[in-house]
């Protein structure tokens, strides 16, 4: 395409294309930014129009108003000319991981086809009125063929970039998940060994009168110090590595509060699991036994 009123130099200006009806908009409700919408009068008996989305305009207007520019093929025929007539939001309608395209939105009505999509917004449950669609589509003409009906939330599930990721989603959890328990295990024997070391000098605080909820404080709040200096280090080094894996997340931040406090409160309640047996098994330590071994 081609600007009028722009230098041209014959380089490619490739945006996405989309012909669309007035309730498009409405239907997924898109952010009007500037100019109007598309309406009725927009068809083949009037000058053709366009809007585009904001991508479009940072790119081909930046620091001025697209309104009413003219646009058209790289020859600026007179049949190609369009007007600018609006500018919405942007709308992700391609690859889910992907950044959203410079697009136009032409008036179906200006330039009807015979493969088009019907969207329809409702309240119910999605699939369940697919049928009904269908037969009522039938209803206004017998001759008109369906295919490929789906929500859109079959169509986002199903995917590549969508099957691509929850594929890498599940490995990495699965990962997870083994780092979480090779790190409970770790940390039940890193106590247990420090107990077994330290078995005379519990027996001889035992002796000297210390109590079994005393002797379990003093081990659970020495496993609870570990726990919380190697959380305190898991959450600095996730925040710092949560910009190398922005390229397997869409839709989502790459960390948040409320994902790190409940890792944080998640690790700390299986340190504290960990470390009860030891802690209870020193409490329970015979200072003659210990005394005896030594």
């Amino acid at each position: 395409m081609r600007f009028v009123g722009k230098p041209y130099n014959g380089i490619h200006n490739e945006v996405n294309d989309r012909q669309v009806s007035p309730d498009f908009f409405r239907t997924i409700q898109a952010r009007l930014v500037s100019g109007r919408l598309l309406n009725e009068t927009d068809d083949a008996g009037h000058p053709k129009v366009v809007l585009i989305n904001q991508a479009f305009a940072r790119r081909y207007f930046p620091g001025e108003d697209p309104i009413g520019k003219l646009m058209g093929d790289t020859d600026l025929s007179p049949g190609s000319l369009r007007r600018i007539v609006g500018v919405v939001g942007d709308i992700k309608d391609g690859a889910l991981d992907a950044e959203i395209w410079p697009t136009e939105y032409e008036s179906f009505a200006q330039d009807p086809s015979t493969y088009f999509s019907v969207l329809v917004r409702t309240s119910q449950n999605e699939a369940s009125i697919l049928p009904e669609m269908s037969l009522a589509i039938r209803k206004l003409n017998p001759q008109v063929g369906i295919q490929n009906e789906s929500t859109l939330e079959m169509r986002i599930q199903n995917s590549y970039a969508a099957s691509l990721h929850r594929m890498a989603a599940w490995l990495v959890a699965g990962f997870a998940a083994l780092a979480f328990l090779l790190s409970v295990g770790g940390l039940y024997g890193t106590i247990a060994y420090s107990v077994g070391q330290r078995t005379r000098e519990i027996g001889v605080r035992i002796a000297l009168g210390a109590q079994q909820n005393s002797i379990r404080r003093m081990i659970l709040r020495e496993a609870m110090q570990l726990t919380a200096t190697g959380t305190l280090v898991g959450l600095v080094g996730a925040v710092a590595s949560a910009h190398l894996i922005r390229g397997l997340l869409f839709g989502v931040r790459t960390w948040d509060v409320p994902t790190l406090t409940a890792v944080a409160v998640v690790l700390t309640g299986a340190g504290l699991l960990a470390s009860y047996l030891p802690a209870r098994r020193a409490a329970g330590v015979s200072p003659v036994e210990a005394l005896r071994a030594e």
